[in-house]
């Protein structure tokens, strides 16, 4: 039998927490979203000022990320992006027309070799949203190391 991981509530606060830190930090009004393994939304933070469009995005994101067990930004990275023109993803945001996002800010959270769930980051700049990125992939990283998640 297959064991599931499963990213909760306690764990997605710290990382909201991590993500909204490092927001601030670089000055950027974003949108914040942490899902389970199967893209269902455990948390969402939206800061104060942060789009209202950036809400769908997040979570899109996060989905995103989830579903396809890799960074968003990676569909399209050029030369060999599945989502690219000529390759084997091309059209796949058109499947799930508002729920699939090809551009940076979702990533993958990872415990045991397994998907456990997602973050989703919408409001900065691909540079702006891997770095929040980043901050709340270290955290996710730091409370596994301390074993108190």
């Amino acid at each position: 039998m297959h064991r599931i991981h499963r990213i909760t509530l306690d764990d997605a606060l710290p990382l909201l927490a991590a993500g909204r830190a490092k927001a601030e930090e670089i000055g950027v009004k974003q949108t914040l979203c942490v899902c389970d393994e199967s893209a269902n939304v455990i948390a969402l933070h939206r800061l104060p000022g942060a789009r209202l469009t950036g809400v769908d995005i997040a979570i899109a994101k996060a989905f995103t990320a989830a579903g396809h067990e890799r960074a968003t930004h990676l569909f399209n990275e050029a030369p060999g992006g599945p989502a690219l023109p000529g390759n084997e993803a091309f059209g796949i945001s058109h499947m799930l027309p508002g729920k699939f996002a090809i551009f940076v800010g979702g990533f993958p959270l990872v415990y045991d070799g397994q998907i456990v769930g997602a973050v989703g980051i919408s409001g900065g700049n691909g540079e702006q949203d891997k770095a929040v990125g980043a901050a709340m992939l270290a955290e996710f990283d730091a409370l596994v190391a301390a074993g108190t998640h």
